[in-house]
């Protein structure tokens, strides 16, 4: 997992959804931020407790202002928990992305990344452009 200094903000404008068992017949919807993604894994933060070894089918959202770009049913395995204050970031390594037999999910996965670092890269240049205009005044 990445060192909790690199953590501390969530990526913009992307979340993980995904279901958990409550009893025989009811099922939990939890919206989590994610902080980390790569083309292998992800790292994410929840108040839900998991254990390492544990199975999440994940749907991807980065919240675009026409059309969400989605990923539905990644399938990731919790491989580290670190608490942090009452939650826990969760490292998930993807399970064979690649090998799925819709190519459309490895896509999907790789315009989410594109297009988060294209935001990641704006937000870094008006960081820097507006902390040296408050210089400047």
């Amino acid at each position: 997992m990445q060192r909790q200094t690199e953590l501390i903000e969530a990526l913009p404008d992307l979340i993980a959804r995904f279901s958990v068992k409550r009893g025989l017949f009811r099922k939990e919807r939890i919206e989590a931020k994610l902080y980390a993604l790569d083309e292998f894994s992800c790292v994410l933060k929840t108040d839900k407790v998991f254990k390492p070894g544990d199975t999440l089918l994940l749907d991807l959202v980065m919240n675009m202002p026409i059309d969400n770009i989605e990923a539905e049913g990644v399938s990731g395995l919790v491989t580290e928990r670190r608490k942090h204050c009452s939650n826990y970031f969760y490292a998930v390594d993807f399970i064979s992305v690649e090998s799925h037999s819709d190519s459309s999910l490895s896509e999907k996965l790789t315009r989410i990344r594109n297009v988060l670092s294209k935001k990641q890269s704006l937000r870094s240049r008006r960081s820097v452009t507006s902390s040296s205009f408050s210089q400047t005044a």
